[in-house]
């Protein structure tokens, strides 16, 4: 299994929106992320600082690499723009976070 986590920026006043753009998450979205090996997808909220965290673990031998220029998620892209940071073609800002600890039972 693969782990990945990242950060994102959330544009200040827009959480209950994030939230709520999430808990309405297009199937088609949802089953092109289960279709991409993601076996779990957390996204976490830092309020004070407006930092999202995320944390996906993937199936073995699969990649995010072709998910990026999928049209339903660039279209995806599109709708959060408005309440995120982002670059030039709408994909979120990332910053990859590199795994430092883990406790497995």
């Amino acid at each position: 299994m693969q782990i990945q986590a990242f950060t994102m920026k959330l544009k200040p006043g827009f959480e209950e929106e994030y939230k709520k753009r999430h808990d309405e998450i297009w199937p088609e979205l949802q089953s092109l992320l289960n279709e991409s090996g993601i076996k779990h997808y957390s996204i976490f909220l830092d309020k004070e600082i407006g930092t999202l965290f995320a944390f996906q673990t993937l199936e073995e031998n699969h990649t995010t690499e072709a998910i990026p220029q999928n049209p339903i998620v660039k279209k995806w892209w599109a709708f959060m723009a408005d309440i995120m940071e982002t670059n030039a073609d709408n994909s979120p800002i990332e910053t990859p976070l590199q795994e430092v600890f883990q406790l497995q039972k």
